[in-house]
């Protein structure tokens, strides 16, 4: 069967997105998984500076809207790529600076790389897949994803517990692919031609609202997930590494296997009624998370929470309906920026709070949920540009 040169296009622009969603948890993976053991072992790190590094790691995603300044001077294209060898390189550098201050900037480098990436890959993936493509694609991106993560993990274990390779050799290794296979990408896929021309300022709408609060409150909800619900697990029920290892590796699989599926539920189901599953279904997470008291039943929370999280693909959707085509990279910068917002002050705010009631951190997390429930209930059964609530 042939293929007009429009669809050879798209095709091979769906395969470079791919391709470089794999990448990217290959390698970030890697360096997310031995940081732990390797700043303890190697750096002596205390509570108080793992805290300052992690707080440092997010700084680049707060400031992700400075990517639509770089757009200035280089397109998205080749800015994803060399987004994606800044991150290698962080990664490989690693092990060779194992202070304070050296793991301080080799994580500030690799985070460079990995949020100005995640950025402009949001962004290219609105503007190259078609509206009614798109949840299917996404769902496909997480699946990819999910491979690439699951490659790393047990890359990590065979070549560390059966081969005897250390920290040096693992965080070379993981950056010297990624370094390869960017470099790969860039010689085997053309420069695709850009469709709408983009805006090179920063872009606040207000007809877009919605998707800011929306986007806001789910980075709320991540942080909550991604700092206390491990925490729980080991504090409260006491797992060990290898316990939250495998996980994380149970998350995986069902991504892999999954999140195709909810994609393209999500594109039958309109964006509205996936948000409100998502939303009810954590609403019973967190108040879960608030009162359980069995191990096992922690872990299926943990498990069905990050689930949950393959919905999420709806908010991105829904922008991409009501959008101005020209709009797309800008707003993708100044959404993971609001994204991030959260994650400047949750973490420290509700670690206080953590001390007198774990309970009370998870019950706010479900307010956050209720929150996000009833705006998810303006959107249209049709989003379009000039309907973009129920109210307009």
């Amino acid at each position: 069967m042939s293929h007009t040169p429009s669809q050879l296009s798209a095709r091979s622009q769906q395969n470079f997105l791919l391709a470089a969603a794999f990448i990217m948890p290959l390698t970030f993976s890697v360096w997310q998984a031995l940081l732990n053991n390797f700043v303890v072992e190697k750096a002596a790190f205390t509570g108080a500076e793992i805290g300052m590094l992690q707080s440092l790691r997010e700084v680049p995603g707060f400031l992700a809207f400075t990517a639509v300044y770089v757009l200035l001077v280089i397109r998205e294209q080749r800015f994803a790529l060399m987004s994606l060898l800044v991150m290698s390189v962080g990664v490989a550098l690693t092990p060779f600076f194992p202070t304070v201050y050296g793991l301080y900037t080799t994580t500030v480098v690799m985070s460079l790389g990995f949020h100005y990436f995640e950025t402009i890959n949001k962004s290219l993936t609105l503007q190259w897949i078609p509206k009614q493509e798109a949840p299917h694609f996404m769902g496909r991106a997480m699946a990819v994803k999910a491979a690439g993560a699951l490659l790393a993990y047990s890359g990590i274990w065979i070549l560390m517990e059966w081969v005897g390779v250390g920290y040096t050799g693992m965080y070379l290794l993981a950056g010297a692919i990624g370094v390869v296979i960017t470099l790969l990408l860039w010689a085997r896929f053309p420069q695709f031609p850009e469709g709408a021309a983009q805006h090179k300022k920063l872009v606040f709408r207000q007809r877009y609202w919605l998707y800011y609060a929306l986007t806001f409150l789910g980075g709320a909800r991540r942080q909550i997930f991604m700092v206390f619900a491990g925490f729980m697990m080991v504090e409260k029920f006491g797992y060990s590494a290898a316990d939250i290892s495998l996980l994380y590796l149970v998350n995986y699989l069902f991504n892999l296997f999954f999140a195709p599926r909810i994609g393209a539920w999500v594109g039958r189901a309109g964006e509205r009624v996936a948000l409100r599953v998502e939303y009810v279904g954590l609403i019973m997470v967190f108040t879960g998370y608030a009162f359980v008291e069995n191990a096992n039943v922690a872990a299926g929370l943990y498990v069905i929470d990050h689930l949950f999280f393959a919905l999420s693909i709806a908010i991105n959707t829904y922008f991409q309906k009501i959008a101005d085509p020209k709009d797309i990279a800008a707003t993708s910068s100044v959404s993971f920026t609001i994204n991030h917002i959260a994650a400047v002050f949750i973490p420290a705010l509700l670690g206080l709070l953590w001390l007198s009631s774990p309970a009370a951190v998870f019950l706010i997390g479900a307010g956050i949920a209720v929150l996000s429930l009833a705006l998810s209930n303006l959107i249209p059964d049709s989003p379009v540009a000039g309907q973009e609530t129920r109210l307009a």
